[in-house]
């Protein structure tokens, strides 16, 4: 199962930075937004060990819903990047399930 670590190294992998996630939802999708802050930014909101601990909660709802190796594969595979004022969106195709995590606040 891949955890926040695992999350946090397919971002430096890609991009060379550690990169905030986000998940929105939006008319009735899902969304995974790697957004454009960074934990090396000084700016950065969250100390190393909060930003673990919330990565650790997206690579959870991840692994519950089966959209680790989804959007796994769509960073190894984008063009995009994040960039000021814009995140790179990954929908997630929740099939039948979708529905149920519709109810839930995350």
């Amino acid at each position: 199962m891949m955890n926040g670590r695992d999350l946090r190294q397919i971002l430096l992998n890609k991009w060379g930075r550690s990169y905030d996630i986000q998940l929105r939802r939006t008319q009735g999708k899902i969304f995974v937004l790697v957004m454009w802050k960074y934990l090396e930014q000084a700016s950065f909101p969250l100390s190393e060990g909060e930003y673990l601990l919330h990565l650790d909660a997206i690579a959870n709802y991840l692994h519950e819903w089966g959209s680790t190796e989804q959007v796994q594969t769509f960073i190894q595979q984008t063009r995009d990047r994040p960039r000021l004022g814009k995140a790179v969106s990954i929908p997630l195709d929740l099939g039948e399930r979708g529905t149920e995590w519709m109810l839930e606040d995350f």
